[in-house]
């Protein structure tokens, strides 16, 4: 993972020239302690979001036992700010857990002029090797452990049984990529995408398998939704705030990986069902608008970190950087 590295008085002094009215610190590694320091010394308020659980990652590489210091440093971070950010209902008892406070319940949104089946691409099936009706099963995201990634490439392989002529996507970079490509030399690995690329590799899939259990929210969720996907997840993260059961994706227990396999396979084996979820899943993503998100992000971090600064100012409004 790459970190931002700079100091609380570079901060300071930054902040010296062009003062902000608030910080909102979505970073727990060095810029995002320096930034937390900078701010409490020069009185300007400032907030926090929970965005990964570093805590829960050190499980994935041979370093549980790092878990109860990780927890402790995520809580020293976070009480220093004015209010942290979670972005589900189950983060929210993660986070009180942990003995954060306060925090306050801020989700996300997705662009849906980008993300549209509208970019569904026939050029970029032909290139994974897929005519007609062939099933893309696709895999958007970070190629690591704590991705679980295992259980995608199981799910994939249960369902190749099945339909021969599926393919499995991965779109994404990572340190498993090397190791998923000398076992599985067959799979189509498109690195990572960006802009309107990301929006054609998302729109020329048809199910899209969300196999974490680590991730705080999963953006990729609703960017598959908005794309057209029928998504397999576990009941947890975006899919559980946003996923209905067979209605537009399908959700499996987080301790029941069998179930998230045979949420897959009826995918692949009942094309009505997977129609219906695909058009369902767009048609709640459109009501997804990043401008509700954003009015919800102000308020919060307004009423928290706003008011030392509202009445030192006689009561001027703030702009949120």
């Amino acid at each position: 993972m790459r970190f931002g590295l700079t100091t609380a008085a570079s901060m300071k002094r930054l902040w010296r020239k062009d003062r902000p009215d608030a910080i909102y610190v979505a970073t727990q590694g060095p810029l995002g302690v320096a930034a937390v320091s900078a701010a409490r010394k020069a009185g300007i308020p400032v907030s926090s979001g929970f965005h990964t659980n570093f805590h829960q990652y050190s499980r994935y590489y041979g370093v549980g036992m790092l878990e109860r210091v990780l927890c402790g440093y995520g809580r020293w971070f976070h009480n220093r700010t004015a209010i942290t950010l979670v972005p589900t209902r189950k983060m929210e008892q993660v986070t009180a857990a942990m003995g954060i406070r306060p925090t306050g319940l801020w989700s996300r949104g997705v662009d849906c002029t980008r993300f549209t089946p509208h970019k569904r691409d026939d050029d970029l099936r032909s290139q994974w090797g897929l005519r007609g009706n062939e099933r893309a099963v696709l895999y958007v995201g970070r190629l690591a452990s704590e991705k679980n990634l295992r259980m995608a490439v199981a799910c994939y392989e249960r369902i190749r049984g099945l339909h021969p002529q599926a393919k499995f996507v991965l779109v994404g970079d990572g340190p498993l990529r090397r190791q998923l490509i000398e076992k599985h030399p067959d799979y189509m690995f498109c690195g990572t995408q960006r802009g309107e690329d990301l929006a054609r590799h998302y729109a020329s899939g048809d199910i899209f398998l969300f196999p974490s259990k680590t991730d705080t929210f999963g953006n990729v969720v609703l960017e598959a939704m908005a794309s057209g996907l029928a998504i397999v997840a576990y009941d947890d993260a975006a899919a559980s705030e946003h996923l209905r059961h067979e209605e537009n994706g399908m959700k499996a227990p987080l301790n029941h990986d069998e179930a998230f396999v045979d949420s897959a396979l009826r995918l692949a084996d009942q094309p009505t069902l997977l129609g219906r979820i695909r058009a369902q899943a767009r048609l709640d993503a459109l009501e997804l608008s990043w401008n509700s998100q954003i009015e919800q992000f102000e308020q919060l971090v307004f009423k928290q970190t706003a008011k030392a600064k509202y009445h030192a100012t006689n009561n001027q409004s703030i702009s949120l950087l």
